[in-house]
């Protein structure tokens, strides 16, 4: 039988908790396919001729949607299947190219409730590869409030984000 997917709830979480890390190892493949699946064909992001010669870069890179896909990966892996992002904004500082190992690594900034009684944490994402900062993001999560909420079942004026 399979195991039970982790259910976090809010009162688990604590304002400056570090949320485990996540290396990923990127090959040409991870960053193609990010590319096709968010029908971007600009060709840096699949041709790597074209990313050295008319770009000038190493290599072809990963796209915007590509890494948002992963920022939502690595947030609801630590949340369980009833962590709902309710807001993510990320600036992206370097490109991550095949052969690099990409680190995720988080800190939950504060938790509440809102008006709703939605649970609600404010995190800090970041992805490095080496020592070099790539991308930095804040999210809003919705966590359930108790183990018999869940922030998916919320609609309308229920659901602020």
């Amino acid at each position: 039988m399979a195991a039970a997917a982790k259910r976090l709830t809010l009162d688990a979480v604590k304002e400056g908790a570090r949320l485990p890390e996540l290396p990923v190892a990127v090959s040409a493949t991870t960053v193609i396919l990010g590319a096709l699946a968010s029908r971007d064909w600009r060709p840096m992001h699949h041709d790597r001729d074209f990313a050295i010669h008319r770009n000038g870069v190493r290599d072809i890179f990963m796209n915007t949607p590509n890494l948002a896909a992963w920022f939502e990966r690595y947030i609801t892996d630590w949340t369980g299947p009833l962590g709902r992002i309710g807001k993510m904004k990320f600036r992206m500082k370097d490109s991550i190219f095949p052969g690099d190992t990409m680190v995720f690594r988080g800190t939950v900034q504060s938790v509440g409730t809102d008006g709703t009684g939605c649970g609600w944490a404010e995190l800090h994402v970041s992805v490095s590869v080496g020592d070099k900062m790539c991308t930095e993001c804040n999210a809003r999560v919705a966590l359930p409030a108790n183990a018999n909420d869940n922030p998916w079942k919320r609609k309308g004026a229920q659901w602020a984000p």
